[in-house]
């Protein structure tokens, strides 16, 4: 006799279903249910309470439900911190976490969302953004001063002079602008500024601390290169294939080939590239897909596929190992208190190998930076889906339907798209690499 309650049962279940989803599809309210009838029974059988009990990103990733945590950010703008919370409705005594631990920084924190919602129709997406970026800086603020009260310095009945809590301040948005981009830290900055500017209205606190602050940095309003210099209109130029393939020939180290490989293959930013640890590499076993895990980035915690270059980051991390005394950063630095090579070390480092490379003094106008090597991986990742498109085209006409994006979507599983688009890119890669993907 054959009990459907069998853990066996229950497994070839939980499989069965999993094939089945196609996450990108889905509704917020489909993905809830897929939550409650999919997910939580499986995070249950692990011995977990569904209801109080938040799966980490490691669990769902392990357990076949990545594509949850991928629908959330690419089709949804949430993370699913905030889908658990706002969408499943749990833990709504907890709120946002804003990552510190100082309820009137918080109340103020909410508040000023609060009015922003109530008279400025903000919208739900940009409630996140703006969240995201307060909760950087309050963060980064808590971490430098060694204090979660971003009140007292500025409130009416302090005693802390008014240009110690500016050095505060500045203290916060200097550690930030060490990780983020110049355009990344413009916004951040003004949000924050908007922040503090409407607690001055309302009487809460008398200083904005971050009042002026953008024209003591290369990110002022005015529009600038990742080099730091000015540009007259806003551009995104890219590396070529033949750009990416002259740095590859002209790498003389592992280090600098990892370097290559997390800018160009990997579509990394600068400040990720700094702080890459072995931490964050999965390596793929048995068929899996390796790739990088993020617990903090623009939109929340990531993953960035690695379909080329695994081979590199294997052979750093020997190498750095072998030295003894690793602090697992892929760019350690002995000098900086950090114990990695900072965002301007990485911008340095690709000068040397962009010189080494011959590549042309002016890209479209503007001088060879890192930000680049990102641009040609979504110039590559465009392309792949338009030279998927071209495939697909002879099953679109045989299906009777004039757009090959219908077929794509509707007559080819998740599965199936994510194979198509793997495959594509490994072979841009390998080509501009002049080597086999990994």
């Amino acid at each position: 006799m054959t009990t459907t309650n069998s853990p066996a049962a229950s497994v070839e279940q939980h499989d069965r279903e999993l094939n089945e989803i196609r996450w990108t599809l889905l509704s917020l309210d489909e993905l809830v249910e897929v939550y409650w009838d999919v997910i939580a029974p499986a995070f249950e059988r692990a011995g977990h309470d569904p209801e109080a009990e938040r799966p980490t990103h490691a669990w769902l990733s392990d357990n076949g439900f990545r594509g949850l945590v991928y629908a959330l950010r690419e089709y949804h703008d949430r993370t699913f911190g905030e889908f658990w919370a706002d969408d499943l409705q749990l833990n709504q005594d907890e709120g946002y976490e804003w990552g510190i631990d100082h309820e009137e920084t918080i109340a103020l924190l909410e508040s000023y969302l609060d009015s922003r919602r109530e008279r400025g129709s903000l919208s739900p997406s940009s409630e996140d953004t703006l969240r995201y970026r307060l909760a950087s800086y309050v963060r980064a603020y808590a971490t430098a001063n060694a204090t979660p009260n971003l009140v007292l310095p500025v409130s009416r009945n302090t005693n802390i002079p008014a240009h110690e809590a500016v050095d505060a301040a500045w203290a916060a948005i200097d550690r930030l602008d060490g990780k983020l981009a110049p355009q990344t830290m413009r916004r951040v900055h003004e949000a924050v500024e908007a922040w503090y500017a409407h607690l001055v209205r309302r009487k809460r606190v008398t200083v904005n601390p971050v009042s002026g602050l953008e024209e003591e940095y290369r990110w002022s309003r005015q529009t600038e290169n990742e080099d730091g210099s000015s540009a007259d209109t806003p551009t995104n130029p890219a590396l070529s294939a033949a750009h990416v393939q002259a740095l590859s020939r002209a790498v003389e180290t592992t280090a600098e080939r990892m370097l290559v490989i997390a800018l160009c293959a990997w579509g990394l930013r600068s400040g990720e590239v700094a702080t890459l640890h072995r931490s964050q590499l999965v390596f793929g076993e048995d068929g899996d897909l390796p790739y990088v895990a993020f617990d903090e980035r623009k939109n929340g915690p990531g993953e960035v596929s690695v379909l080329f270059g695994q081979d590199v980051a294997i052979s750093r991390c020997r190498e750095l190992a072998e030295q003894g005394d690793w602090n697992g950063y892929l760019f350690p630095s002995q000098r900086s208190n950090s114990g990695h090579i900072s965002r301007r070390t990485v911008l340095n480092r690709f000068d040397t190998l962009a010189e080494q490379a011959n590549l042309d003094e002016r890209i479209e106008g503007h001088k060879p930076v890192p930000q680049m090597g990102r641009r040609f991986w979504y110039d590559a990742y465009t392309a792949t889906h338009e030279q998927i498109l071209d495939e697909v085209g002879e099953i679109a006409a045989e299906q009777g339907s004039s757009s090959a994006s219908v077929v794509l979507d509707n007559y080819l599983s998740a599965e199936r798209r994510r194979k198509l688009r793997r495959e594509s890119m490994r072979k841009q890669l390998a080509t501009a690499f002049d080597g086999d993907p990994s």
